[in-house]
């Protein structure tokens, strides 16, 4: 069994206790550090060999949205997959995060099997996270900046290398869907549509399904509407 490696950045340290009990409690997890601000969590996460970041937003100094920003960017922590701790399900933040580079988002109100699960969902960069509100925000991403001056011609012209039905699975991915939801759609075979999503992340550059998702939106692909 494959141990995933987790790092805990918040600046309540009971907070990260009590994740830290959580955490520690399952068989394929283990936490490796605490970081109680941003530039210790970017540190740490280089050091420690951290498969999964748990993220707070809010933090002194660094903040969880620069520090994302930071391990995103770093070629040597591309294996780093980031999940932002919110206290608020969906807000400005959510889309920044994911803008930033993060795998997704959970609200601290989670109950402990989600905060599980979502670490073993972002390790194997399967899904956009949030158990709770991940089609809601998808409803609504970008919605306040639905313009074609909002679009990113670049990503736009990347989509070109993409064949029809990466295309089609690339919509469907930024519907929220998994990959199940993706084969019965399309008629495929999970499989495939696996093959498909690991292609069109290859060519696009993305890390993973948020970032994917991410992409869809700003380059126009998939246009944001208001619930």
């Amino acid at each position: 069994m494959t141990t995933i490696r987790v790092l805990l950045a918040d600046d309540q340290a009971l907070l990260r206790s009590a994740f830290r009990v959580l955490v520690d409690s399952e068989p394929d997890m283990e936490v490796v550090g605490e970081a109680s601000d941003g530039a210790q969590a970017v540190r740490l996460a280089k050091e420690e060999r951290a498969d999964v970041v748990l993220m707070d937003i809010r933090m002194p100094g660094t903040d969880g949205l620069a520090a994302t920003r930071m391990i995103s960017a770093d070629p040597s922590l591309a294996h780093v997959r980031v999940v932002i701790l919110t206290t608020f399900e969906v807000d400005d933040y959510v889309v920044q995060s994911l803008r930033a580079g993060a795998s997704g988002f959970l609200g601290k109100g989670s109950e402990p099997e989600e905060l599980l699960s979502a670490i073993r969902v972002a390790a194997a960069g399967e899904a956009l996270l949030s158990p709770v509100a991940t089609k809601g925000l998808i409803a609504r991403f970008l919605a306040q900046g639905d313009s074609d001056e909002d679009r990113d011609p670049a990503r736009a012209e990347r989509l070109e290398a993409l064949t029809v039905r990466e295309r089609e699975v690339l919509v469907q991915v930024a519907g929220g869907h998994s990959n199940d939801e993706i084969a019965e759609r399309l008629e495929v075979s999970p499989l495939t549509v696996k093959t498909h999503v690991n292609r069109a992340m290859a060519k696009l550059g993305a890390r993973d399904r948020a970032q994917l998702v991410v992409i869809a939106y700003e380059s126009g692909l998939v246009r944001p509407r208001a619930e």
